[in-house]
């Protein structure tokens, strides 16, 4: 039997990343050469790029899944993606990528988990391991993050529905990431990218006076300070039913701001890092497959699409 572990232990060990500077934006990048490491700000294990440690977030708030239901999945973080489990396809991807070693997976059903054959091996090395979800977001990230523990170093956030998550995606986050002076830093992908790219797909856009952008499921917690922003998120979340709380802890006039969309992105993430009392900085990603994430059914038929078309089938 597999058990999930708890999230009072911390055991998975991650490479903290030193070299960042200011956010900047990337667009469809090539793989090029590593700079020189800087043995006196990185730890002499930490010659290649990314961090050691991932999480996935695959919880449900509800057993109640249309689209499992719709595809025939026990679970939509198992749905089928060119013959694997989805969890299955972005683990090995993120285990694929060369700096990671260790996984936790995030999830309300660890037992599904511990019978996917394709998990076995990687369980028992510990290549792998299970935390059970909560019904809170943000109380799953914050459990998350403690279990791996954000003092040994970096850890990346994703999702189990980051189906066409590859490691030109990842390339692209961690490398541009390396350049930045922050505690959070996050992907986005900018409206013209994803249009130009899936025309007829539907997204949710935050929108700034510089330009709209869909969220990427990426998230780089690099220091410890980086906590705050999961914290904050939990303080609004218990406050979704009073929104003049939330208003409050935002600030009205930041608010105001945003909502007339006086505000460019870097101005408000300087705004909103003042109030979460951590630097959080934007990855532009000019990669409209970053954005894409399986939410309902034509999430899917996307995914199937996309992928058939990279095998010319």
């Amino acid at each position: 039997m597999v058990r999930a572990r708890s999230a009072s232990k911390s055991s998975i060990g991650c490479s903290r990343r030193c070299a960042r500077s200011t956010t900047c934006s990337v667009t469809r990048p090539r793989a090029s050469p590593e700079p020189p490491l800087n043995r006196e700000t990185r730890p002499s294990r930490s010659t290649r790029l990314g961090p050691r440690c991932a999480v996935v977030l695959a919880g449900r708030r509800s057993s109640d899944d249309p689209l499992a239901a719709a595809a025939g999945a026990p679970h939509r973080a198992l749905l089928d993606i060119e013959g694997e489990p989805m969890l299955v396809r972005v683990v090995e991807r993120l285990l694929g990528w060369p700096s990671i070693e260790r996984v936790l997976i995030n999830i309300d059903t660890p037992e599904l988990v511990g019978a996917e054959a394709a998990f076995t091996t990687r369980l028992a090395s510990g290549e792998i391991e299970l935390l059970t979800s909560t019904d809170s977001p943000s109380r799953s990230v914050l459990e998350s993050l403690d279990a791996v523990g954000l003092e040994a170093g970096t850890i990346l956030v994703t999702t189990a529905d980051h189906a066409l998550l590859d490691d030109e995606i990842l390339e692209a986050f961690f490398r541009t990431s390396e350049e930045q002076e922050s505690d959070l830093s996050f992907a986005l992908v900018p409206r013209e990218s994803i249009e130009a790219r899936f025309p007829e797909a539907r997204r949710t856009y935050l929108r700034f006076r510089d330009g709209d952008f869909s969220g990427a499921n990426l998230f780089l917690f690099r220091t410890p300070e980086s906590r705050r922003a999961a914290l904050f998120w939990r303080r609004v979340e218990s406050q979704r039913k009073h929104p003049w709380q939330i208003a409050r802890a935002f600030g009205l006039m930041n608010l105001l701001l945003f909502a007339t969309r006086q505000l460019e992105l870097d101005s408000a993430l300087a705004r909103a890092s003042k109030v979460i009392d951590a630097q959080v900085t934007a990855i532009r990603i000019g990669i409209a497959e970053a954005a894409v994430d399986v939410d309902k059914i034509e999430d899917l038929e996307l995914v199937r699409r996309v992928l058939a078309e990279r095998h010319g089938s």
